[in-house]
């Protein structure tokens, strides 16, 4: 089976993963801190359209 990483690092995840919701589909990343990168770059892209 493949190891499932962070949505935006790569790391690799644990049993501490936060699911994040980006546009109707849920990821998961590795810590807060890249939960709040991920947010800010979706809307940021949202943004320019």
């Amino acid at each position: 089976m493949a190891k499932k990483t962070c949505a935006a690092c790569d790391y690799e995840l644990d049993a501490n993963a936060i699911s994040v919701e980006l546009g109707g589909k849920t990821v998961e990343v590795c810590c807060q801190e890249c939960a709040t990168q991920l947010k800010e770059a979706h809307a940021g892209a949202a943004r320019a359209g």
